[in-house]
């Protein structure tokens, strides 16, 4: 069921969503080649803990760690650990924090050192396919109309839209109602209310879109090898467009 918050309910996950914020843009002036995965969920933790907030993913089913942080081939859900970073990678950081009673999604792809002129268009692409996603978004819009323009500006640039994994909505709880696919159908879908808060989160990859999760039962891995980037924020639809909290 699609609840839409209050603007008192609101108010409140504006905390949360601007340390989000912030812990993303930290880690982005320190992520380098030579870091390791845990150490970069060192800096997720440590920065989450300072501002009074709890890292949402820590515990989370039994996930061990603050961050998710995938590298390359892995799309989602890395688990932080000794693999080190190195030039020419690509790297996923999601995070979410907790914090007045609910939580603040986000995440980033970010680009070691100098990459492939093919990586770098992914990443881009990928930041891209959020805005061009949320493109006309507010109230009475078909939930799928995101999902929809997603896909289209992933496919025109080449690339493919996983779809085992999905935005979703936030709040009390890290994952609500609704799913929010990146493919789909225009004009299908429930038709979002204002005060509706969702994670909008392009997962985009170079090659196909088949996935595969480790013996770990976290590491969600591409099928073919190639790389994939990720692109997260949390929003309120709004009467006249939407609000994004963790920007």
């Amino acid at each position: 069921m699609i609840r839409p918050k209050t603007e008192e309910e609101i108010a409140l996950m504006r905390e949360p969503c601007r340390i989000v914020k912030e812990c993303l843009a930290f880690v982005g002036e320190r992520i380098c080649a030579g870091m390791t995965t845990k150490e970069v969920d060192d800096l997720v933790y440590r920065f989450i803990k300072a501002e009074g907030a709890e890292p949402s993913c820590l515990g989370y089913y039994g996930y061990p760690a603050s961050a998710c942080v995938s590298v390359n081939e892995v799309v989602v859900h890395g688990i932080p650990d000794g693999r080190v970073l190195e030039e020419g990678d690509i790297v996923s950081v999601d995070l979410c924090a907790y914090k007045n009673g609910f939580h603040g999604d986000g995440a980033r792809t970010f680009c070691i050192g100098q990459v492939s002129p093919q990586n770098q268009k992914l990443v881009r692409v990928t930041e891209e396919c959020f805005f061009h996603g949320i493109d006309g978004l507010k109230a009475g819009t078909p939930l799928y109309d995101i999902s929809y323009r997603v896909q289209q500006y992933a496919e025109k640039n080449g690339f493919s839209v996983i779809r085992s994994y999905t935005g979703h909505g936030i709040g009390r709880e890290m994952h609500e109602d609704p799913g929010v696919p990146n493919f789909g159908r225009r004009g299908t879908g429930p038709r979002l209310e204002a005060g509706t808060v969702i994670c909008v989160e392009p997962m985009i990859a170079a090659g196909g879109w088949r996935v595969k999760v480790k013996d770990d039962g976290w590491t969600a891995v591409m099928a073919d090898g190639k790389c994939a980037a990720h692109y997260e924020n949390t929003l309120v639809i709004r009467e006249d467009g939407v609000e994004i909290l963790t920007l």
